[in-house]
């Protein structure tokens, strides 16, 4: 193959991270084939809208950045900047046409310091914020500016639930690491409505840099100075948990059973911090004080999750039904903003914590409901997936990988489920689970319980009555 120095750096660095990054389930020699094309051809290798400030990005599903455990349903870009001394930084923008978006701060280890979710930006003069409860979704005057500040924001500040006639017009973002110091923020767009792009029908925010001088910088006139383009100064640990501590894990899990920590019937963890994360291993207690949302990777602060390890040596086939949480209805562009029991609420499907790729999700809206207001949805490879496992007979289904956690282990999958913004009136919230082994007791009804089958056993059991007509 005969290739310019430019072309065979980029693929050199193709390579690298092929062998540094096993986040990727495609065949990594393709996907360097076809980014060399797509570079040779004046194009970006990587799909998706990106900015100079919003650089990195957007991570979702395949074949977006499928790292740090996107919900498929979701797209989100990272600016990694400097604010210069005595300048000040805002961004403007307008609300996307989606279920939910956000803007939140992180520190060099990947942990949240602070969320504004959409419903608390306040809107510029003579707009509308869509988000709120009964305002008119389709308007054309949407517009927003949030500040960006290098400070700590308060430690009190009350995370996960629906704030209710809060707003704010400043998200802070403190400095970390050497040097001038660096500086996080990610930008979330969920569940876009149809028909719109990545971003929502709106772009992505522009940066406003106003120097100690006055001068007034904006967009890519800004970038420069905010040095976007500058390498990361992350925790190793911060986007996967490294590869020789997760084959750790799995020895560590090992000693306890062949499918550890994979139980049947399930036992499902809230998402802590990150001791506790290794915990579900190491089989150690965990501590009823420890953090919520610190485990990585990059976890939104308007979601809680709470997860399961599945293993197929307990079955091929794993089934889980619950109790569905009401939710506003959006993806047909509805004009008015409803409300619920939650903002969203989802299921994925994932690969291990050395990996942290999504297989795939479902989303609410996507979810077959019954008259008795619970769901099913099974989760199993492909190959294995009963053959009324659809929605047309009331299933949601999931994939497992072939190969499974992406790290070894082919039997591994990782179920999460989030619950976004509750409300003060639905007390069966993630986010009101109160110390760990409370999970099933709190969330009652809605509480996910599951069980391991065989494909035929499903196909017998849940036989699919659809009215013949």
């Amino acid at each position: 193959m005969n290739l310019t120095p430019t072309l065979r750096h980029l693929t050199a660095l193709a390579l690298l991270a092929g062998l540094c990054n096993n986040a990727f389930a495609w065949d990594q020699a393709k996907a360097v084939e076809e980014g060399i094309k797509a570079i040779s051809a004046g194009k970006d290798p990587i799909p998706g809208p990106r900015s100079c400030f919003w650089a990195r990005g957007p991570a979702s599903a395949d074949p977006y950045i499928n790292i740090a455990y996107p919900d498929a349903a979701t797209f989100y870009w990272a600016a990694v900047f400097t604010i210069p001394e005595g300048a000040k930084l805002s961004l403007e923008g307008q609300y996307p046409h989606s279920r939910y978006m956000s803007l939140i701060s992180y520190d060099e280890a990947g942990r949240p310091l602070e969320s504004v979710a959409d419903y608390l930006i306040k809107p510029k003069e003579g707009a509308i914020n869509p988000f709120l409860t009964g305002a008119d979704r389709t308007g054309s005057a949407r517009s927003y500016s949030l500040n960006v500040i290098d400070a700590k924001p308060d430690p009190k500040q009350k995370t996960g639930m629906n704030l209710v006639g809060e707003s704010r017009d400043s998200l802070h973002a403190p400095k970390y690491g050497k040097g001038p110091g660096q500086q996080t923020v990610l930008y979330r767009i969920y569940a876009a409505d149809r028909g719109q792009d990545e971003t929502g029908g709106v772009g992505l925010p522009t940066p406003v840099l106003t120097l100690a001088d006055g001068k007034v910088l904006k967009g890519a006139e800004a970038c420069p100075a905010l040095r976007t383009r500058q390498p990361l100064q992350l925790d190793s640990a911060a986007m996967a948990v490294p590869m020789e501590k997760y084959q750790a894990l799995l020895n560590a899990a090992a000693k306890r059973g062949p499918a550890a920590p994979a139980t049947n019937p399930p036992t499902w963890y809230q998402q802590l911090d990150r001791e506790a994360l290794y915990a579900i291993y190491t089989g150690e207690p965990l501590k009823v004080d420890a953090r919520r949302s610190e485990g990585g990777f990059y976890p939104n602060l308007d979601n809680q999750y709470i997860r399961t390890i599945l293993n197929r040596k307990l079955g091929k086939v794993f089934v889980v039904r619950g109790k569905a949480p009401t939710t506003p209805k959006t993806l047909a562009g509805e004009s008015k903003m409803g409300e619920g029991d939650l903002r969203y609420w989802s299921f994925c499907s994932n690969q291990g914590f050395a990996n942290t790729r999504v297989n795939d999700c479902v989303q609410d809206e996507n979810i077959p409901v019954g008259p008795d207001g619970y769901y099913t949805i099974v989760v199993s490879r492909a190959e294995d997936r009963p053959r009324n496992a659809t929605p047309q007979c009331g299933v949601a289904w999931l994939p497992m990988a072939d190969d499974g956690d992406g790290a070894g282990d082919a039997d591994v999958t990782v179920l999460q489920l989030r619950h976004m913004l509750g409300t003060g009136q639905f007390q069966h919230a993630v986010q009101n689970v109160g110390k760990p082994g409370d999970e099933a007791k709190d969330m009652g009804e809605y509480y996910p319980r599951g069980r391991y089958l065989s494909t035929s056993a499903f196909e017998t059991a849940l036989p699919c009555l659809i009215e013949q007509r």
